[in-house]
């Protein structure tokens, strides 16, 4: 499964993204879609994940904030991110798991300036 990912760019503090990612083929059975992020010298973390049942999970950071979604016809999960901060900067990339498999997209940059 590849995934494209896509949507990052440059914000002001307050605004908002959404993010995009689409896998190359239907996932079927159970898993889990998420976003993750990783800013320079830190390592990556969770920022979102849902599962194939709808189950969300969210990181303190963005909970209340962040939304996650999919959308099992299109193969794509989504991120909505609102009121952005600058500490939000970061590489944001997707992955899929299903079963022992992982796949990971390659990544795409989201700034937020102040």
């Amino acid at each position: 499964v590849q995934l494209q990912a896509s949507g990052g760019g440059l914000v002001q503090a307050g605004g908002y993204l959404r993010l995009s990612c689409v896998a190359s083929r239907s996932i079927f059975g159970l898993n889990v879609m998420g976003w993750y992020r990783q800013a320079p010298g830190e390592q990556r973390e969770l920022v979102a994940q849902i599962t194939s049942v709808g189950s969300e999970n969210y990181a303190d950071s963005a909970r209340g904030r962040f939304t996650i979604s999919r959308d099992n016809a299109k193969n794509t999960v989504y991120l909505r991110m609102n009121s952005l901060k600058p500490e939000d900067t970061a590489v944001y990339y997707c992955r899929i798991r299903v079963g022992q498999d992982d796949y990971w997209g390659q990544g795409t940059q989201v700034t937020v300036s102040s």
